[in-house]
């Protein structure tokens, strides 16, 4: 990737900038190419490299990266009392491209009532009518047929037939039950296909599809490794921020905007730092307070999921990934044609489902991959190793947590981890969504077109067991889906709120969040896809607030 960026060295001697973004991450990537592009002169600072390893191009290669503190910041939550005092990973993108770099590449946009949720809590302009075209024109979708639709920089990829044959006894086995085939899943309930961010079998992330092709024109500059620590200030106007890079300080200014777009996890550490949060944490921090805002890294929502291990009685990626000779042939398979198993993720099929007939809505993601695999340490580093039996997976999550948790930070120094604590579980509603939704995934894992590929379960399954069974083996084994939002959260009122319906901090001018941290509920299902819109949205009203002649947003 660094070689084709035109990077910014040097922090010296710069002069004031129209916007200054934090974070080259996915939202980041998106508003810095969309300003720049229009006219904009604008600085992106990155805290980590621009340098992206191979397993950062091979879609399947995020197994790779998935503890490599290259391109992943290697979080890790408190112990959570919903969890059995567990603590959960979390993977998080470090480095240009953020998260989309290294997650596992399911492009899906959330359901209609996500965002009518959204607009309900911070008006219109995030309703579903909105926000649709704002995905409409980020999209451009690569069938299974080979027809491509839509103009959006970013590359979305319907591997079709090119999906493990073992995912049809799936899908005939949801029909069994009653489900809705939508085959490309992209939008809406059913089951079917994930398509995945990938063009002709290398992963598209947020740097590739926005960033890369913006940075040809002198208006933008990337700054990477440069470690934003505190928000600069004239009164309650922001004019610059101030960052480390090798260790020195620097400071720069801009005329128009700074736009946070360092994720959930940063965002609000970036505010908490600069002052702007939970008063009396900041106070026994150390940390003059500028505005107390306890909304500063509460909200924290994220999705939880559970998995059941299944041997197969037919063969599956295990066969092919497993054995080194396997493993050959599928790298000289894709080196030679960018194709193979190496070209796809791993969750393959899924979809989204009500777990009860009394649920108004889908409340369910369901996961279906043809591939088993276990947490091998290699090295320094644990790595996801293939079983040496075939095997698939069955997995659901529920879509719509009610819990909510926080990411506060521990003290004044910007390099030392947040607390995260996310709550799990910790509103009875979740326990229920739990129970339906294992209960569910028992009917799916007995119906004949998967029982008869099955040769036995790998551990617990729901089936025979009762309701505290289940949640005692939900707490014992679910952990994160990786999709942390909320902790920024846009609504109309301040105490309750972080940013305003044009993601504007409260109280506060030329300051604006947009990420993943903007988000008032969590969308059912991935959450990269809404990331992207909402920064595309952002990006609208920026421009229009800086040019009165663009159109209304």
């Amino acid at each position: 990737m660094e070689s084709s960026l035109r990077l910014k060295r040097r922090a010296d001697n710069m002069d004031p900038y129209d916007f200054v973004v934090v974070g080259a991450g996915s939202a980041g990537c998106v508003v810095a190419s969309r300003l720049a592009t229009a006219g904009h002169r604008v600085l992106v600072l990155e805290a980590g490299t621009a340098r992206r390893p191979i397993w950062t191009r091979v879609p399947i290669g995020y197994g790779k990266t998935y503890f490599d503190t290259r391109v992943n910041w290697c979080l890790h939550t408190e112990a959570e009392s919903g969890l059995d005092n567990r603590a959960s990973y979390w993977p998080r993108g470090k480095g240009v491209g953020g998260s989309s770099a290294i997650n596992a590449m399911v492009y899906y946009r959330g359901l209609p009532h996500d965002f009518d949720d959204w607009a309900r809590r911070a008006g219109p302009a995030w309703s579903w009518p909105r926000v649709r075209a704002g995905f409409e024109a980020i999209e451009r979708l690569h069938a299974a047929n080979g027809e491509i639709t839509g103009v959006g920089p970013q590359w979305i990829t319907d591997p079709g037939a090119a999906y493990h044959p073992l995912g049809r006894h799936y899908l005939d086995a949801a029909k069994q039950l009653g489900f809705e085939h939508n085959p490309r899943l992209i939008g809406g309930d059913g089951v079917g296909r994930y398509c995945i961010t990938t063009h002709r079998g290398v992963r598209v992330c947020a740097a590739d599809a926005f960033l890369a092709p913006a940075l040809k024109h002198d208006r933008l500059d990337l700054l990477c490794e440069a470690l934003v620590t505190s928000i600069l200030f004239d009164g309650a106007r922001a004019t610059g921020v101030a960052f480390e890079l090798r260790g020195a300080a620097h400071k720069v200014y801009c005329t128009r905007e700074v736009i946070l777009c360092a994720g959930a996890v940063a965002s609000p550490q970036v505010l908490q730092l600069s002052g702007i949060g939970p008063g009396r944490l900041l106070s026994r921090l150390g940390i003059a307070v500028r505005a107390d805002r306890p909304a500063v890294g509460g909200n924290l929502q994220d999705h939880l999921a559970v998995t059941y291990f299944f041997r197969s009685r037919v063969p599956t990626l295990n066969n092919q990934l497993r054995p080194w000779w396997g493993k050959a042939l599928a790298g000289l398979h894709y080196a030679a044609t960018r194709g193979g198993p190496l070209a796809l993720g791993v969750n393959q099929y899924g979809g989204f489902v009500r777990s009860t007939p009394a649920r108004t809505r889908p409340d369910i993601q369901l996961y279906f991959n043809p591939i088993t695999y276990s947490k091998k340490p290699v090295g320094k580093r644990p790595l996801l190793s293939p079983d040496p039996y075939p095997g698939f997976i069955l997995s659901f999550q529920p879509c719509r947590p009610a819990s909510r948790g926080r990411i506060d930070i521990v003290s004044g120094n910007p390099s030392a981890a947040p607390r995260i604590r996310p709550n799990y579980l910790g509103d009875a509603d979740d326990l229920q969504a739990v129970v339906d939704g294992a209960r569910l995934l028992a009917l799916l894992a007995a119906a004949e077109p998967l029982r008869a590929v099955t040769a036995a379960p790998v551990g617990p399954t729901p089936e025979g067991m009762d309701e505290n069974a289940i949640v005692a083996d939900f707490r014992a084994r679910a952990d994160t889906v990786f999709h942390p939002v909320g902790t920024c959260a846009m609504g109309e009122d301040p105490a309750t709120s972080v940013v305003d319906p044009a993601l504007k901090v409260h109280g506060f001018e030329a300051l604006r969040v947009v990420d993943a941290s903007v988000f008032p509920n969590v969308t059912s299902g991935n959450t990269n896809a809404p990331v992207l819109m909402t920064a595309w949205r952002a990006a609208d009203m920026i421009l229009h607030d800086t040019a009165p002649g663009c159109p209304d947003r």
